[in-house]
């Protein structure tokens, strides 16, 4: 693979990667350093990569695997990587009700699943296609599919109860 054909079909997907990267490793900072050393390994098995079937898959997996190297090498729990997110946005940030949504959605997001918590993420939070989703997490596009579809399913219900005025709850 030449540094064009490199260039055009693997570092282009870089800027894709910083939602994923970025969540897992918990800050921006760490990020940019991932990215660069992710391209760096990449690059370096680029000759095995001119025939690989699923260059963007191949780079979305190396990449979550790196980050979670990272993490076991720090000894660090992937699983509270979520807690700087804001997963509900709006225009008045600072509006109570917003932030406590935000609270209650990341609360329930603890307690679900980590291969449903990580498909929610990948897809409403940083905005990822199923294949890209499926080829990260090395499972299939439909399985990637129901667990989005569990996963909102559960958040939904808790959310439902949580609102639930009838009932007295909020």
């Amino acid at each position: 693979m030449t540094k064009l054909e490199f260039k055009n079909t693997v570092f282009v997907l870089s800027e894709k990667l910083f939602p994923m990267v970025s969540r897992i490793l918990g800050s921006d900072e760490k990020a940019e350093d991932a990215i660069q050393e992710i391209m760096i390994k990449i690059w370096q098995k680029r000759s095995k990569l001119k025939n690989h079937p699923n260059i963007s898959g191949f780079v979305f997996l190396t990449a979550r695997n790196y980050c979670l190297d990272v993490l076991r090498k720090n000894k660090i729990e992937p699983s509270g990587c979520a807690s700087h997110l804001r997963i509900i946005t709006s225009k008045d940030e600072n509006n109570l009700e917003w932030q406590d949504l935000n609270r209650i959605v990341l609360e329930i997001l603890k307690t679900l699943p980590v291969q449903q918590k990580e498909v929610f993420l990948m897809r409403d939070i940083d905005g990822y296609d199923f294949i890209e989703i499926a080829s990260a997490l090395n499972i299939k596009q439909a399985h990637a599919r129901v667990l989005i579809s569990r996963a909102r399913k559960q958040i939904g219900s808790v959310l439902l109860k949580t609102y639930d005025y009838e009932k007295g709850a909020y």
